[in-house]
């Protein structure tokens, strides 16, 4: 009986919703918009809160500048959505933005990123994952792997199998099988989207490959690719060159039409 229960509750939690992607992917969602608005602001108001945010007016200006020229030619309701920038006191070359309009910047990334164009391949990479909603997605696929591993702990039970020994196997198998290869997934498709969202800003998308090398020269010792949650640094920038040189008209297009960012430290 638990086990058919459990069994019905995966699968109304897997048929509660599905999307697409702005790729055509197909997605589980079972995580609302406002949802993971009220989540991404809650995280960003206590970054604040533990005084993780800087005051730097010239770095966070400048990070304004590219971020708002990205913001302009976001699809809705994205582009209408009133977005808070903040420079955050850590020294590696990160950056985020999280579902309800906010955008950290980490310090170390004006170290790496020397141009307007290369603070926008990291921005537009960014800010394609709160498009995508690849934070949903994220929460979705942990709900739905929690569910599948209790499940196959329970029936494993009724087979004679250790139940501990056998929730550890599953959630091996689920991080490896099922949560890694999306956020791979998610990885790409951020790339995808921000390259094009730089270039029709009027940043130059082929800014992405130099950017990303510099990154990966900086990456130091890496794990296998297959338990990567980024794509392999070689294919990436492989991938990265090839959409660069397909988005060139786009860009210049761009150029043509005004879409000109000026922004600067």
């Amino acid at each position: 009986m638990r086990i058919a229960l459990l069994a019905a509750a995966l699968a109304a939690t897997v048929l509660a919703g599905c999307a697409t992607s702005p790729t055509g992917r197909s997605q589980l969602m079972i995580v609302s918009d406002s949802q993971m608005s009220q989540m991404g602001i809650s995280a960003f108001n206590d970054l604040r809160k533990q005084g993780k945010f800087v005051d730097a007016p010239r770095q966070r200006a400048y990070a304004t500048c590219v971020a708002n020229a990205l913001i302009a030619v976001l699809p809705p309701p994205w582009n209408a959505n009133q977005w808070e920038v903040q420079i955050v006191d850590d020294d590696s070359a990160n950056a985020f933005a999280l579902p309800g309009g906010r955008i950290g910047v980490n310090q170390g990334m004006f170290k790496v990123a020397s141009n307007q164009d290369q603070l926008a391949v990291v921005l537009g990479h960014e800010l394609s994952h709160v498009v995508s909603r690849h934070g949903a997605e994220r929460v979705s696929d942990n709900y739905a792997a929690q569910a599948a591993v209790a499940a196959g702990t329970i029936y494993a039970g009724t087979r004679g199998t250790d139940a501990g020994y056998a929730a550890a196997a599953l959630g091996l198998g689920a991080e490896v099988g099922i949560l890694l290869p999306f956020s791979r997934t998610q990885e790409s498709e951020a790339d995808t989207l921000g390259q094009r969202y730089m270039a029709q800003a009027g940043f130059d998308p082929r800014a992405a490959v130099a950017l990303w090398q510099k990154m990966d020269a900086k990456g130091g010792a890496k794990p296998p690719v297959f338990l990567s949650t980024h794509p392999a640094p070689g294919n990436r920038a492989q991938t990265l060159e090839r959409q660069a040189q397909q988005l060139m008209p786009l860009y210049q297009q761009a150029q043509a039409n005004g879409h000109k960012p000026h922004c600067s430290l």
